[in-house]
């Protein structure tokens, strides 16, 4: 409670001050010291699409799965209520898209936008210089630096050097006020990206890799994990690191050694988190990832963490095939729970390259109003009492079996309003073909409620049963066929979706086993794959 008391004050404290310090009084010298001429040094991994070039000149901005048809008009004059299109936009990421094109009309659209978005934006909007935001802008604008300067006249030029400079500087002046840790972490990538940029004397680099060292040893654990536990925030944060670890190596110091080390972690643990079928797994504000950038950033991943193991939070059993994540509801320290999903105890599995089952995803940006249920226990394939979630903890209660895939988890965050502890215990059996769970009640007082166990099954998969057996098969799109059996508890079908931030929604279909609550009462289930 003093920890979550001590950080609101704090966050205040650091609102106020960058209030002062944004005001039209002290943003002047921002841009009196922001004369550097940049040179565009950063390396991009992201690949570049041509098609998104051709629709982009069309009017048609395909950002975040939202197509928008500007009809001729400028995309930044657009008021469109989808935060991840917005941001999308105001990032500059498409500008990867461009990378290529040699035709002078593309190159001339692309410094256009950016012009643009000065001429409208370039005096200071707190929401489109937002910290991360205007990070992740400077961090694109250099990357690709030299295509927005060939062929632009000197005065162009220089509008864009002074912005760029400018914003270098409210990084500089608003990154040790940030109210979120991971803005300081954003703020700090984008300053040693520009310091790198900048001509002449590269000493002062030395010094922004420690700060980058030192927060980001602060914000991710000793797996190498951010420490909201969002592999969505992983990725984020791989593809702007990357771009600076080619510059930080050039010192050749133990500052940039130990940045190595750590990227290199965060790289193993966002690939230990991968399904089988190549997604991440659905947890705490992660959904569908572009796969293009995700395979570009894994293919600069220098190991593998493909095993059975604990990690950040996650229990992980791999066995032939298959996958299986478990979140045990290791909860956040404050300042990092921004993305966090009420999912302790819930399960992905996947086999081959098909998920199996998993969660619904977070909520789609342009449904706000439906954020905090795609965040509840219900939108996982985890147990629930009466609905209600389970609460996260400090110290979750894990064992681990390496040997024989076995995994086990205990919560007592509903023991005192429900009379029970959960336990869930999962095994991979014959080289994953067979996925095995109980779901135990541990009396502690005066047990009530309904336990309920559910199982978001993937999109395309068909559930078949016949005459109410006891068993019901799974016909996966690529034509395989799983079992799933079940005893203690009475069983129900129902509609479930599944989001994808890049397609929208996929509906699907929930197994869901309800059981009422009593000691030492147990929920048993299997999946099995069927053999030809």
């Amino acid at each position: 409670m003093l920890g979550r008391i001590g950080y609101g004050l704090g966050r205040a404290g650091r609102r106020f001050a960058d209030t002062l310090v944004t005001l039209p009084v002290s943003r002047w010298t921002w841009r009196s010291l922001a004369d550097d001429a940049y040179g565009g040094d950063l390396p991009e991994f992201r690949p570049a699409d041509r098609d998104t070039v051709r629709d982009m000149m069309a009017g048609r901005y395909l950002l975040a799965s939202k197509l928008i048809e500007t009809g001729g008009a400028s995309p930044f004059s657009l008021d469109v209520d989808h935060l991840d299109w917005w941001l999308n936009l105001h990032s500059f990421s498409w500008l990867r898209h461009f990378r290529d094109v040699r035709d002078t009309g593309e190159r001339r659209f692309a410094r256009t936008l950016v012009l643009d978005w000065i001429g409208r934006e370039g005096g200071f909007e707190r929401e489109s210089w937002a910290i991360a935001l205007t990070a992740q802008r400077v961090l694109n604008w250099l990357r690709h630096l030299p295509l927005l300067l060939e062929g632009a006249t000197p005065d162009q030029a220089r509008t864009i050097q002074r912005v760029i400079g400018t914003q270098v500087q409210s990084l500089k002046v608003r990154a040790r006020l940030a109210q979120e840790p991971l803005d300081a972490l954003f703020a700090a990538i984008a300053i040693l990206g520009a310091q790198a940029c900048e001509p002449g004397d590269k000493s002062d680099v030395s010094a922004k890799v420690e700060r980058l060292n030192q927060l980001l040893a602060s914000q991710i654990d000793e797996y190498g994990l951010h420490l909201t536990r969002s592999t969505k925030t992983q990725l984020q944060l791989l593809c702007d690191l990357l771009s600076v670890r080619a510059v930080a190596g050039s010192s050749k110091s133990e500052a940039a050694n130990e940045l190595g080390a750590q990227i290199d972690r965060m790289h193993e643990t966002l690939d230990a988190l991968t399904l089988s079928s190549g997604e991440p797994a659905y947890f705490n504000g992660t959904g569908h990832l572009p796969h293009d950038v995700l395979i570009a950033i894994q293919a600069n991943s220098p190991g593998r963490r493909r095993r059975t193991m604990l990690l950040g939070g996650y229990g992980i059993l791999r066995s032939g095939d298959s996958v299986v994540v478990m979140d045990t509801g290791l909860l956040p320290p404050p300042g990092f729970r921004g993305e966090l999903h009420r999912s302790a105890l819930a399960l992905e599995f996947s086999h081959a390259s098909q998920l199996i089952f998993g969660s619904c995803g977070p909520a789609p940006a342009d449904l706000p109003a439906s954020k905090a249920l795609f965040r509840q226990g219900v939108a996982h394939s985890a147990p629930t009492i009466d609905a209600d979630d389970i609460p996260g903890t400090a110290k979750p209660l894990v064992q681990l079996d390496v040997a024989d895939h076995l995994l086990s988890a205990t919560s007592s965050g509903l023991a005192r309003r429900f009379g029970v502890e959960l336990e869930r215990r999962v095994t991979l059996l014959s080289g994953g073909t067979t996925l095995v769970g109980q779901d135990r009640m541990i009396g502690r007082g005066s047990p009530s409620g309904l336990l309920a166990a559910r199982f978001h099954l993937a999109p395309g998969i068909v559930v078949r049963r016949n005459n109410n057996e006891d068993i019901v098969r799974l016909v996966l799109p690529g034509g395989s066929i799983w079992s799933f059996m079940w005893e203690g508890a009475e069983f129900r079908e129902d509609d479930s979706v599944r989001q994808s931030a890049y397609v929208g929604f996929h509906r699907t279909r929930q197994l869901v086993l309800e059981a009422e609550i009593a000691p030492d009462r147990e929920i048993a289930w299997i999946f099995t794959l069927e053999q030809n």
